[in-house]
């Protein structure tokens, strides 16, 4: 267990859904467990009991579903088991997306077509996912290998790993919507008559949604917010100057506003209250690492590779390095961006990082 777990609560206690079920967790908000074939190795969905009119203006019961899994067999027949035996003959109306990540939105093609409803997301991860889907390389293939070989990742490999990458994310999104209905921040959205308003995050996603309701007193938190791991903020090859530590960093202080008592529901991890004490946990993590990587670049000039034994204490897989190396970029680019580290390229082309007065 995580040291600090034991600082926050989860009311529910060791209960999950089991597959192909769902676990109420708040009125009219049900919970559904898919497994996923990463080290994280599952994510959590959120089916809503809603009421909405229909083309024709009569008022229709069924379901809003929040986030979709991955497009697999398995996924797909764990949403037949929930059609058939959890939305009591209902519909379902519409499906909202938190963020373009492919666990998030990769069956919301099928969804969608399957009831005939429309796509709910921000227009940026929208068409993030379209390009990510029609032109991935700013996520893998050859531009992803020369991108983390600029920033000292140069084992052949772990190369071909990045190359191979290209079609990583149509593999598990192989389609979207054609159409979507935009959410934004501070948009409120009627879900089966209680209101639940939308908290835009950056730095995980391009534009993540997270959903409050003040009536239950619940927080979809999407991944901004998880219980036992910290939210992925990485830099990647089509946006190489980013900075996204400090947006996410940024994003989070706007969820010390919701009440002390919200039940917060993470997409990975298990439905938890003590949301304030969890961010400044996380708030916490990064400042530590940020201080570590400060020190040691006051005494030799650091590449992205050369920050993963700072970040990480255990060994990576090739697929975990890919996550990890953007990650280390994250942190390096908001030391550079605040000023307290400078960037140059070596003698052998890649990219460091020293302190000001370092060497």
């Amino acid at each position: 267990m995580n040291p600090l777990e034991h600082q926050i609560h989860y009311p529910l206690g060791d209960a999950l859904p089991v597959e192909g079920a769902t676990l109420e967790v708040a009125p009219g908000v049900h919970w559904i467990r898919m497994g996923l074939p990463f080290a994280l190795d599952h994510i959590n969905l959120w089916l809503l009991r809603d009421r909405q009119p229909d083309a024709g203006g009569v008022q229709v019961d069924g379901w809003t579903v929040v986030d979709c899994c991955i497009d697999s067999a398995a996924s797909r027949a764990q949403w037949e088991q929930i059609f058939a035996n959890c939305m009591e003959g209902l519909p379902i109306l519409r499906v909202i997306v938190t963020h373009m990540h492919p666990d998030h939105i990769g069956l919301a093609h099928w969804l969608c077509e399957r009831w005939d409803v429309r796509l709910w997301i921000s227009a940026t991860d929208y068409n993030v996912a379209r390009v990510a889907i029609y032109d991935p390389q700013g996520f893998g293939g050859e531009a992803g290998a020369d991108f983390y070989a600029l920033h000292g990742a140069q084992e052949p490999s772990f190369l071909d790993h990045v190359r191979g990458r290209a079609s990583y994310f149509p593999a598990l999104v192989p389609a979207l919507p054609p159409r979507f209905r935009r959410i934004m921040d501070g948009d409120t959205l009627n879900i089966g008559g209680r209101a639940w308003r939308c908290i835009s995050g950056y730095g995980h996603a391009p534009e993540h949604m997270a959903l409050f309701c003040a009536e239950l007193t619940t927080l979809i938190s999407g991944d901004m917010v998880l219980p036992r791991i910290s939210t992925n903020v990485s830099v990647h090859a089509s946006e190489p100057e980013a900075n996204p530590l400090q947006l996410f960093l940024t994003s989070l202080l706007r969820y010390l506003d919701l009440p002390k008592d919200t039940l917060v529901l993470p997409s990975h991890g298990k439905p938890f209250t003590g949301l304030g004490t969890r961010v400044a946990q996380l708030q916490d993590h990064h400042r530590e690492r940020l201080t570590e990587i400060l020190q040691a670049a006051h005494s030799r000039a650091l590449s992205a590779v050369d920050t993963l034994p700072i970040l990480f204490q255990r060994q990576l897989d090739t697929h975990q390095m890919t996550f990890a190396m953007g990650e280390a970029l994250a942190h390096l680019h908001h030391l550079w961006m605040d000023g307290k580290l400078e960037r140059f390229l070596d003698q052998a082309g890649v990219q460091r990082f020293r302190a000001p007065n370092g060497i």
